[in-house]
């Protein structure tokens, strides 16, 4: 290995829906870490691993960082803070087509995370995300005149995680911030993240996209049952959905069962491609009152670790 190889660890951080995820998929060239249009999906802090012949980059997806409220809110926001403790470096995500124009919006999400992100001592980055959604342009020079005073001296990197405009620019920035090192995991290792847990994050991804509103927050995926049947080139899923609200248990059955139907269909056509069998995928929902004030529970899921 090279005497100038690199390695270490790189915590994704900023507020919710910002694109963290997108990005991590995109640079893997694999989906790790599930994504939807709704805010707050990632509740872990997820590892995804680039290796490249000059350096790995080991990604820390973190929860968004946001104003906690609850118990459920504040080990999210904890598992964020946590993941910076053991990084080289840091990117901040913003979504610039939020804040390019609306410069309270910006100040009101930063207010979590600004004197902490400071205080960090390691290198940052700051990628401006969603630059393909910002019109007219002349928007997005105001965004990043605004965050050059912010953050003096700090690579301001305009990005499209989606189409991967500006990606390859913002990983040669943060490979500076890695030590000389060699690498730390196994080149063909994408992530830390076992197949079971990605299973129940699969599931959980087609549940917040087809639930509306608040609903996906009250709700959580465990598997309970895997069994792999080599010689049918089948694997056995079990997975327990659990809600706090008995009313929230008929919206995500759905009439006759269908909306579970159309979940678990969904959840299976993924669970094919990621284990590369057949997959049989029972889901079950089981109401669980004050879980997500429930902080044993909710370390059993593994939420917030």
């Amino acid at each position: 290995m090279s005497p100038t190889y690199r390695a270490g660890f790189i915590a994704l951080v900023g507020p919710p829906n910002a694109g963290k995820s997108t990005f991590l998929n995109k640079v893997l060239g694999e989906k790790i870490a599930i994504v939807s249009p709704k805010p707050q999906t990632t509740r872990t802090s997820i590892t995804g691993i680039h290796t490249t012949a000059e350096e790995q980059i080991i990604f820390l997806d973190t929860p968004g960082v946001h104003t906690a409220r609850g118990k459920l809110n504040r080990f999210l926001v904890d598992a964020a803070w946590g993941a910076l403790q053991e990084a080289n470096g840091v990117i901040l995500f913003l979504d610039g087509s939020r804040y390019a124009g609306n410069e309270k919006a910006l100040e009101r999400d930063l207010r979590p995370l600004a004197s902490r992100i400071g205080s960090l001592g390691v290198p940052m980055a700051v990628a401006l995300n969603k630059v393909d959604q910002i019109k007219p342009k002349e928007r997005l020079l105001g965004l990043l005149a605004d965050c050059a005073e912010r953050w003096p001296g700090v690579e301001l990197v305009p990005i499209s995680a989606r189409t991967g405009v500006g990606v390859d620019g913002l990983l040669a920035v943060v490979r500076e911030f890695l030590p000389l090192s060699p690498a730390l995991f196994p080149e063909d290792q994408l992530s830390t993240a076992s197949v079971r847990f990605m299973a129940s994050e699969i599931v959980r991804e087609k549940l917040f996209l087809a639930l509306d509103q608040e609903l996906p927050y009250n709700v959580a995926v465990e598997i309970e049952t895997w069994e792999e049947l080599p010689e049918q080139n089948m694997t056995m899923i079990g997975a327990m959905i659990y809600t706090s609200k008995n009313s929230h248990k008929g919206m995500i059955v759905g009439k006759q069962g269908q909306n579970l139907k159309v979940i678990g269909q969904q959840a299976r056509q993924e669970l094919k491609a990621l284990l590369g069998t057949k997959v049989h995928l029972e889901l079950w929902v089981k109401v669980r009152e004050g879980w997500t004030e429930d902080g044993q529970f909710m370390t059993s899921l593994g939420l917030g670790s």
